[in-house]
């Protein structure tokens, strides 16, 4: 008995200090709500009526119309007004990954709405440029026209060309990572947007056979992405990426099969990698595939998946410093692979990192390297030291993410932000006037681009914050999206439940697709139309639950339920306080406030005719709850 007492004291250590790890620090929501909100910045095309960042205005309306497409909106995709679809794509399947992964962690801090529509904003766009099965736009204007000039998104006069891929100008990576773009967005918008997430993942079938079938990379198509996205890697891993979203979004063993039977020949289960971007995907490859195996699905593939796994893990030893090649670091501690926007790289290795862990977590597994056994745990805090180092934790004392922090950069290298905002002076800058006028100031940028994650240090902890220095102080779009779900994650504490069950992401109200981009209102969830609501006599208030999945553990069942809220009252709802008893379990979305819960901050009210969700876990029946308190005005 002893001896049990004392394993069971052991884990329950284990437990504390891994949470430790995680809940200690920095502000992880505010750092999340931010890294989001920087996707507003760089939005193009009409800008919605809940558009945040109020310094921006509309831009590059007229994207497309010379090709005879529609191609306004989207993003640009750093400093610059160009929309660059390889990095464009990689950016909304990170998002799209981190949503998937802590989508119920986004929902509890109030940011799965924003991280939601961040999404749609790229997806509306790449349905956009896919018009047909085989032809694909893959970027909007050129990097040496619009580098030569220094004007806001909202005066451009450089050349806005239309730049496309297809049967005869084949673009493999392109297309491929286009099509995992699609296929993990249209997971994200199952449950609230069934008929948009059908068409996406059509969209990602048809890409992925163009992919497939006209092999090339897209650089060599579209000659101008050269100096700018060259594809180094080539497009073999694009076309194993792609296969693991669609096996990961359809269950089909079509992809599965892709997967695993081109796995030696396209490289995903010879190269052990050292880095993962918008170029090299292997080691994201690596990680799904892992997934699929911890999960079960591997069948008689088995030994294919373990060969992936097996490189995921030289993947993890390498970023831990217990490997056989390892990833530089600098002095301070950051990984680092290179002197231009280095950051790029930690934020993806910190959220394959973070992801791994809890995969590995979840079935009890370890990685074994070649210095030692790496433990889940271990693996979590080195991302979250990535992290902080980024946030402040550093030998300069200064946060790589604008915005954050008490010191941060002030002269980001990045057009919009670095002139005064066209709403502040209408007064057109001429593309020389802007670095004349603009560039060479040396004082802070007019505009704040908050949550932008810059390029970062040097690999002595070195940086220089000025303008000019583009390789230190522009930001990226690709360096933000994986952070989200890593920001998420920390956020949020312990994962809650099983990383390895099947997505359920929670429903916030996002429009379905229209022909042109629209105002985009708060996020709302929808309410079910069944079961039969749940109300008390006289409440203006409807209460519908739904158990969206269940699992087994231990012996028991457990459920997790959805509760969307609806003000059915002509006035506006303030101060609502939720009462519930009969529940045993979590409870996301909702603040406990004295013997009830409020509901997030930044719904400050639900307007006539309005819902909010929150959801909960437990082994019993739905939980009874009610509005107790509110106020109609």
């Amino acid at each position: 008995m002893g001896c049990g007492k004392g394993v069971v004291l052991l884990h329950l250590l284990l437990v504390l200090v891994a949470f430790v790890v995680v809940d200690a620090g920095h502000d992880y929501g505010k750092a999340l709500s931010k890294s989001i909100l920087f996707f507003e910045a760089q939005r193009s095309g009409y800008l919605p009526k809940d558009q945040r960042v109020g310094w921006r205005g509309n831009s590059g309306l007229l994207d497309g119309k010379a090709s005879g497409v529609d191609l306004v909106g989207g993003y640009y995709d750093a400093g610059d007004n160009v929309k660059f679809g390889l990095p464009m794509a990689f950016t909304i399947t990170m998002m799209s990954w981190s949503i998937l992964e802590y989508g119920k962690q986004m929902g509890g801090s109030g940011e799965l709405g924003h991280a939601i529509e961040a999404v749609k904003w790229g997806t509306d766009y790449l349905i956009k440029a896919h018009p047909e099965p085989d032809v694909l736009y893959g970027e909007v204007g050129d990097g040496n026209t619009d580098h030569y000039c220094w004007q806001r998104p909202e005066d451009m006069t450089t050349n806005r060309q239309a730049y496309r891929i297809d049967a005869s100008n084949p673009g493999s990576d392109l297309a491929g990572e286009t099509a995992a773009a699609m296929a993990s967005a249209s997971i994200v918008f199952r449950r609230s947007n069934p008929a948009y997430s059908n068409q996406l993942i059509n969209h990602a079938k048809q890409l992925f056979e163009f992919a497939d079938k006209y092999k090339g990379k897209y650089d060599s198509s579209i000659r101008v992405a050269q100096k700018y996205y060259q594809s180094i890697s080539g497009y073999a891993d694009e076309l194993l990426w792609a296969a693991a979203w669609l096996y990961q979004a359809t269950n089909d063993n079509y992809y599965l099969d892709y997967l695993s039977n081109n796995g030696d020949a396209l490289g995903g289960t010879g190269w052990g990698m050292t880095e993962f971007g918008w170029d090299v995907k292997y080691a994201g490859v690596q990680v799904l595939a892992s997934k699929f195996l911890l999960q079960g699905k591997a069948g008689h593939h088995s030994s294919v998946l373990e060969r992936y796994q097996q490189k995921a893990d030289y993947f993890m030893c390498s970023c831990l410093g217990k490997g056989t090649r390892n990833v530089q670091r600098t002095p301070g501690g950051l990984l680092f692979r290179q002197r231009w926007n280095n950051l790029q790289f930690v934020t993806g290795a910190s959220f394959l990192l973070t992801v791994y862990s809890d995969y590995l977590a979840s079935s009890g597994k370890n990685v074994q390297c070649p210095s030692g056994t790496a433990t889940p745990s271990e693996l979590l805090s080195f991302a979250k030291s990535q992290v902080d180092y980024i946030l402040g934790d550093n030998p300069r004392a200064t946060s790589y993410m604008v915005g954050y922090g008490s010191t941060y950069p002030q002269q980001v290298h990045h057009r919009a932000s670095s002139i005064v905002s066209i709403k502040v002076n209408p007064s057109f800058v001429s593309c020389r006037g802007g670095y004349q006028t603009w560039y060479s100031r040396k004082a802070s940028d007019p505009n704040l681009l908050d949550g932008a994650i810059v390029g970062g240090p040097d690999a002595y902890d070195n940086f220089a914050d000025e303008r000019d220095n583009y390789e230190q102080t522009e930001p990226a779009t690709y360096n933000n999206a994986p952070l989200l779900g890593v920001l998420a994650r920390l956020n949020g504490g312990n994962g809650g439940f099983n990383q390895l069950l099947p997505v359920v992401v929670p429903a916030p109200n996002v429009p379905a697709k229209k022909e042109k981009p629209i105002s985009l209102p708060q996020p709302q969830p929808k309410p079910m139309p069944s079961p039969a609501p749940v109300t008390k006599a006289s409440s203006p208030f409807t209460i519908v639950q739904t158990a969206t999945t269940s699992w087994n553990a231990k012996g028991k069942t457990y459920y997790r339920y959805s509760t969307i809220v609806t003000n059915k009252s002509a006035k506006t709802a303030k101060n609502i306080n939720i009462s519930i008893s009969k529940l045993y379990g979590p409870i996301w979305g909702l603040s406990k406030a004295g013997n009830g819960y409020s509901v997030p901050t930044w719904l400050s009210s639900l307007p006539a005719g309005k819902s909010f969700e929150f959801v909960y876990i437990h082994s019993a029946s739905p939980a009874d709850i009610w509005v107790s308190e509110y106020t109609l005005v």
